[in-house]
């Protein structure tokens, strides 16, 4: 039988789920959600694993986002369950202690999107397209994309898009700030690799602690903020990697962190 959800390591400290669906546009069928929750808990048990990326099998979908055929039998309640335990889980690949990125190598709608959104990161091949169409089906966002999109390219852009049902085109998420890369097709995969190898080499306590003083702090008072991003950056000073950090630093070598 095959994963719904691969799992592999192309990079040291690195590791890939690629959703493996592309009969089905790898839509988020509730099989492939609980696989993507178990590989998620999988990498949180890990001390060794640095980056995370997340792509699609396939050349044409990322993710097409909630499999609309296995809702078309659900009552009402379902479907309410069914959104929730995709926000449910798109909240747990969220909390990822290190750095995720999306490599969207295709089309991402609807929930599509909010995946690539719950990352910290989005990669997107230049042929493809990105929207949030749900109210073309007169629902709307049920998994964050209503908040994540406005906090990400501001409630103007926003509202547009998700009023307009309009997917975008990869130059335009680009110039948006939707996506933070866009790359053509032949190239998306290895410049992915090479952003991650580039994040993996760096501290990764101290990327972690990145992580956690930007999440934790951009949405509240720049006081409050401060005092988050203070008590971060004290965590990192006790630590071997900081002094390795040093020591190849004076000695001009590339330091050699293991996350102590």
């Amino acid at each position: 039988m095959n994963e719904l959800v691969r799992m592999e390591e192309p990079l040291p400290y690195v590791c890939q789920l690629t959703l493996n669906r592309p009969e089905a546009a790898n839509a988020l069928s509730h099989a492939l959600l609980d696989e993507l929750s178990e590989k998620i808990d999988r990498i949180q048990s890990r001390s060794d694993i640095r980056v995370v990326l997340l792509t699609g099998e396939g050349s044409k979908a990322f993710c097409a986002g909630a499999d609309l055929k296995e809702r078309s039998d659900m009552t009402e309640d379902e479907v309410v369950q069914t959104v929730r335990k995709i926000g449910d889980t798109l909240r747990q690949l969220e909390k990822i202690e290190v750095p995720t990125i999306a490599l969207m190598n295709g089309a991402a709608f609807g929930g599509g999107l909010e995946l690539a959104l719950a990352c910290d990161l989005r990669m997107m091949s230049s042929s493809a397209k990105a929207g949030l169409t749900e109210t073309s089906l007169a629902i709307i966002p049920g998994a964050g994309g209503t908040q994540r999109l406005s906090r990400l390219i501001g409630p103007g852009r926003a509202k547009s898009m998700i009023y307009t049902a309009k997917p975008v085109e990869a130059s335009k998420a680009f110039q948006m700030g939707l996506v933070e890369y866009m790359y053509e097709p032949q190239m998306l995969m290895e410049e992915a690799h090479d952003l991650a190898a580039c994040i993996a080499r760096n501290g990764p306590l101290a990327v972690k602690a990145a992580k956690h003083a930007i999440n934790l702090g951009c949405e509240k008072p720049l006081d409050e903020s401060l005092e988050i991003e203070h008590a971060a950056y004290k965590t990192t000073i006790p630590t071997a990697d900081r002094m390795e950090g040093l020591h190849a630093f004076k000695e001009k070598r590339r330091p050699e962190y293991k996350g102590e």
